[in-house]
This record gives structure tokens, C-alpha cells and sequence, in this order.
């Protein structure tokens, strides 16, 4: 996973439908560089330093796994999109859309083309009004002062008024978000952990990840199959068990909904290839014993790659226990998930074929696939 960062940015327009280009701004902002995570007030401002119709501005705090100057690129190119020409005269004119970074986390940056925190923000009431709405307690990293202070600081006279319209976060689009229980499953290397990671961070949801690093069986498992096929699928019964009750009856106000990175059946799946046919019969037994009250998933999101893409993937995240894991066993996996899930006509299910994406690394790849996964839940509620 990519590290994160946070960005305030500022919106403003005063040409033609305002509103229609702030929103317009947003929608690319969260498709190019990142989902948004507070939206402020929009507020009407006289324009500033030349003859022009009312600004209608806005502030956004956007999370993004791109650098400052990736970001500043992306958003010209999102300006010019939305038909901002290109000034041909000093000084400022009327614009469809304006665009700018206000702060990059703490960073401090004084270059010709990029200036961060931007040098007139303290200067600004129609920045530092939308700015309050969504981070009143922000500190400025070089003038040491907090949005709320900089603004009671503010010489700047010119009249503000809030419109009462709000902009929508595009998120907000995703009727998947409606679930209450999200599980998301995948064969060896397929990006399950990832995209439970993104879903989360980007929709509100609480995290459930399995904790399969803690099991001291694993790697012997994979060392010595035979000797430890049982133990390990044992193990994992009962860890699984306790994980999954536990954080399916400790509810989260704070959270939207619950996505994990597992769906218990998955014991079920993986014993059925690693046991000899008796074994299998008794461990399916205590199966249904363990799980019989167990909360199933709203929505079950099983993302499909292929074989070699698999490999590519498990040597790329360099697990020594993995490294001697054959096609052969990918494929069982594999053909046991499809076989599960064939099987389960009542569960709202989802397979989803990856094999040319990468989400991980590609923001539209990502966004296709919420979409895919969207289409799910749509499909569910008619």
C-alpha cells in the first residue's frame, strides 16, 4: 500500500453555472487524485483586485497518494478540462474554475513554479471562511497560527455570504455503502488486503483483516504439507472464529459499515484442498458447528487473477513461506472459491476478473473497480 497524505485544496468559480463547475471540480479531484474527505460551504465573495461577477469558493480536504507537484499537474490539467483558457494579460481575470493547494500536510515548499502553504491564504476571507468549516484547528507550519486564528487575524473586508447549496462528495455515489457487512476474497496474492485497505480508509468503513501473520503454522505448513495440513486448518478455525465474533458484535458508531479482507468459509475452501477426504469430513463437521451463528456477509466481493498474475504478486511481497507455492495449488484454490460459491445462491456475490488491473498503482483501474462492485449492490436492491 502507498502511503497517504492529506491536501486542503481551494475552489473557486465566477463564470457561467458556478455551482455546476464547482461540483464538476470535485467529481475530478476524487476520479484523478483522490477520495474526499470533507467538503465546506460554498460562499459568495465580490471578486478580488478586478472587475467581475461574484465568486461562489469552496474548500476540500482530499486524501491522495501523490506528491505535491504530481498534484498541482492534476489539477491544472482538471482545470483546463473544465474550459479554463490559458491568461493572455497580468493580473487576474474571471475564470471557470481556479485550483489551489493551500497545504501538503506540514511540508514547506518555495519553488518557482509551487509555493506550499500557499503565501496569500492568510490574507484571504473567502479561503480562510470555507477553510474554517472543515479545519478550523489546522496550523499554519510557518506562521504557527490556526485557521481559526488566522481568519479573526484577516484585514480582508470584503463581504462573505454562505449559499445555502451544497456539494456532494462523489463517494457518496457508491450505493455500496449501504451494506452493513462488506467481506472481500481472493486467491493467494489476488489484492484482497489492499482493497479492503482502500475501501476503508476511503468509505468510513471498519477494518477487519485477518490475522494470518500471527499463525506459527503456516509457514511449517507450507514447509511440510502433510504433517501439517490439519493443525493448521485447526488453528485458523479457531482464530477465525474468535476474530470474526468478536469484531462482528463490537459496533463502531464512528464507521459506515464493515469491510474485511476474509469471509470464514473460507476455512471450508482451503481445508477441502490441504486434507486427506476423512479429515476433510470431521473438520467440515466442526465447521458448521463453530459457524452456524456467524453473520454472513451483506455483499461478497471474490477478485479473480490469473495464475500468473498470482505468482507475479506473491513474489513481488516477498513472503519466504510463499515463495515455493505452485500453479497446481493456486489453481485448487481457485476452482475450490468458484465451486463455494456456486453453491451459495442465496449469498449476493460479486467475482470480479482483475487479471489486467491494478488497483494498487492506478487510480482509474481502482475506481473501476468500485464500480464493478457498486454494480453488485445496485443490482441486490431491485
Amino acid at each position: 500500500m502507498k502511503p497517504t497524505k492529506i491536501t486542503h485544496i481551494a475552489l473557486g468559480s465566477n463564470k457561467g453555472n458556478k455551482m455546476q463547475y464547482l461540483q464538476a471540480a470535485i467529481d475530478a479531484i476524487f476520479k484523478k487524485i483522490g477520495a474526499i474527505k470533507k467538503i465546506s460551504k460554498v460562499y459568495k465573495t465580490p471578486a478580488l483586485g478586478f472587475e467581475g461577477d461574484d465568486f461562489y469558493n469552496a474548500c476540500i480536504i482530499v486524501e491522495t497518494e501523490y506528491k505535491p507537484k504530481k498534484v498541482l499537474k492534476l489539477l491544472q490539467s482538471i482545470e483546463v478540462e473544465l474550459g479554463r483558457e490559458t491568461k493572455t494579460t497580468n493580473g487576474y481575470a474571471s475564470r471557470e474554475i481556479d485550483l489551489d493547494i493551500l497545504f501538503f500536510e506540514e511540508e514547506i515548499i518555495d519553488e518557482k513554479t509551487l509555493v506550499i502553504p500557499h503565501p496569500h491564504l492568510q490574507n484571504r476571507k473567502f479561503v480562510l471562511q470555507p477553510l474554517l468549516d472543515i479545519a478550523k484547528d489546522l496550523k499554519h507550519p510557518v506562521l504557527d497560527r490556526t485557521v481559526e486564528v488566522l481568519l479573526t487575524e484577516c484585514t480582508d473586508e470584503s463581504t462573505i455570504e454562505p449559499i445555502n447549496i451544497w456539494l456532494k462528495n462523489p463517494r457518496k455515489s457508491y450505493s455500496f455503502i449501504s451494506n452493513n457487512y462488506i467481506a472481500i476474497e481472493g486467491n493467494i496474492g489476488a489484492g484482497k488486503t489492499s482493497l479492503t485497505h482502500k475501501i476503508s480508509k476511503d468509505f468510513n468503513a471498519k477494518l477487519i483483516l485477518e490475522r494470518f501473520a500471527d499463525n506459527p503454522f503456516l509457514p511449517k505448513f507450507y514447509k511440510n504439507p502433510e504433517r501439517y495440513a490439519f493443525t493448521l486448518e485447526m488453528s485458523f478455525l479457531a482464530d477465525r472464529f474468535q476474530q470474526i465474533s468478536d469484531d462482528l458484535s463490537q459496533l463502531d458508531l464512528f464507521k459506515d459499515f464493515m469491510v474485511s479482507d476474509y469471509d470464514v468459509n473460507k476455512s471450508l475452501i482451503f481445508s477441502k484442498i490441504t486434507l486427506p477426504e476423512d479429515e476433510f469430513r470431521l473438520y467440515r463437521k466442526l465447521f458448521y458447528q463453530v459457524y452456524k451463528d456467524i453473520a454472513k456477509p451483506d455483499l461478497y466481493v471474490y477478485l479473480y487473477q490469473n495464475t500468473e498474475r498470482l505468482q507475479r504478486n506473491i513474489k513481488k511481497r516477498g513472503r519466504n513461506y510463499e515463495k515455493n507455492i505452485k500453479d497446481d495449488y493456486l489453481k485448487k484454490i481457485n476452482a475450490g472459491y468458484l465451486n463455494f460459491l456456486k453453491s451459495q445462491p442465496e449469498m449476493n456475490v460479486k467475482i470480479i476478473d482483475i487479471s489486467d488491473k491494478d488497483f494498487v498503482k492506478n487510480r482509474e483501474d481502482y475506481l473501476w473497480l468500485l464500480g464493478e462492485i457498486n454494480s453488485a449492490s445496485v443490482g441486490s436492491e431491485k
